[in-house]
């Protein structure tokens, strides 16, 4: 079955879906976007994106161009006409079509484009339960990291750096050599102690709906939880480590650099994590 895509108010095919060359977006990545995992059918953390969604556009100044309530009948269309039971659902607004100027346009209309696929969710499983290499790389990107902007340059690089070093996601690491967060995901470590620490919300890191929930989920389990910087070398003598992200989920992390992280396995856990994580979004 050929995948269908949704360009500003039309279901079209995925192959013949475009947007004009002046399309902001494609000029000046002057847009945002948003991810939401898809699990039986059904859209994960949907109200936690659609904040962080409306908090984006806000502080890109970008008009939203439908209210939640029009826009989750297409985000159900989509998953409905893709066939997607376990997969992802791609939301991109930008500011819209206008000649080329560095200026935002007036009474310009955004752009909205939304797309789904679907994923192998026992492939998925397999692979997060082998764990997962991580390189860090030094942290190039601008200083509004909160906002989920389509601009990704720096983020791809890192990404492209890992993979030819042989990991699967970038840890970008700051001038003081703290670890922000991946190239596509939020980091965590389980000190030595059993403390669970993620970066703290800032302009330097997005604040990730999975990483939310993670949380929920720790203070469920009654774990002891700090939201600070940590460092590369205190990451590398961790008990354990892991990333999230709406694509990933809760996926360990078993070497950073050559490091292995303590006995090179998926540490109990991010595996507990995960599992509950799965079972809190099927609820």
């Amino acid at each position: 079955m050929s995948r269908i895509a949704y360009v500003n108010g039309a279901y079209v095919p995925h192959r013949q879906a475009c947007v004009h060359i002046e399309d902001r977006g494609y000029q000046f990545a002057d847009g945002i976007y948003e991810v939401w995992a898809v699990q039986n059918g059904k859209l994960i953390d949907r109200e936690g994106h659609f904040t962080r969604m409306d908090r984006s556009l806000s502080e890109l100044q970008i008009t939203k161009p439908m209210s939640h309530a029009s826009l989750m009948p297409v985000l159900h269309e989509i998953v409905r006409k893709n066939r997607v039971k376990d997969g992802l659902v791609y939301l991109q607004i930008t500011r819209g079509v206008s000649p080329r100027d560095h200026p935002f346009p007036k009474n310009v209309r955004p752009s909205i484009v939304i797309t789904a696929k679907s994923l192998n969710a026992q492939k998925a499983e397999q692979f997060a339960g082998k764990g997962v290499a991580v390189a860090t790389m030094r942290d190039e990107r601008w200083a509004r990291c909160d906002i989920k902007s389509v601009s990704l340059l720096p983020n791809i690089l890192a990404k492209q750096a890992a993979k030819e070093k042989g990991a699967y996601e970038a840890w970008m690491v700051d001038q003081t050599g703290m670890v922000t967060e991946g190239s596509s995901s939020n980091a965590w470590i389980i000190t030595k102690d059993g403390v669970l620490v993620t970066r703290n919300l800032s302009t330097e890191i997005l604040g990730g709906i999975t990483r939310e929930r993670v949380l929920m989920l720790a203070a469920e389990r009654q774990l002891t939880v700090k939201e600070r910087a940590f460092s590369v070398a205190e990451a590398k003598e961790a008990r354990e480590a892991f990333m999230t992200s709406s694509i990933n989920l809760v996926t360990p992390i078993i070497r950073i650099d050559e490091k292995a992280v303590a006995d090179g396995k998926p540490g109990p856990m991010a595996c507990a994590l995960r599992k509950d994580y799965l079972q809190s979004a099927a609820t």
